[in-house]
């Protein structure tokens, strides 16, 4: 079993991963990766060189061709434990953004198929343990703001 932890702030060259929990009027932005049949947030690997913000912006435009939109730091998560085929004792560490969107341009040809909104979050999760604790993190700070 995975487990998701969330802080304030860590040391900055521990941030592996950006995650963008995204809306576009009112509605959930989620990616459909061409390999598989679920659901994601907007998000990938930190490149090196790349400060976390910047991971972030480059990430929602490749996976969902936005180009206008406000982006908020949210906080750290961290992910670690058993996934059922490797055993992960080592804690990854990303920074979870929100991003609402105003304008989308074509989905730039990576590894995504199509982005949907969505009024209600679906069940098909590519990663079902992590992703709906991350979007109820972000539900939590926007209504908190």
């Amino acid at each position: 079993m995975l487990k998701v932890n969330f802080y304030d702030n860590i040391d900055d060259s521990l941030l592996k991963f950006a995650v963008i929990v995204s809306k576009s009027q009112g509605k959930w932005v989620l990616c459909k990766h061409r390999k598989r049949s679920s659901y994601e947030c907007p998000g990938g690997h930190r490149e090196v060189g790349e400060d976390i913000l910047s991971t972030a912006k480059r990430e929602l435009y490749e996976e969902t061709g936005a180009v206008e939109y406000s982006i908020k730091k949210i906080c750290v998560y961290s992910v670690c434990g058993n996934d059922g085929v490797i055993e992960n004792s080592t804690e990854t560490f990303g920074m979870l953004y929100f991003a609402d969107i105003t304008k989308f341009e074509e989905l730039p040809g990576f590894e995504i198929e199509k982005i949907e909104l969505f009024d209600k979050l679906p069940d098909k999760w590519t990663y079902p343990e992590i992703q709906p604790k991350l979007l109820k993190k972000v539900e939590n700070a926007i209504k908190n703001a």
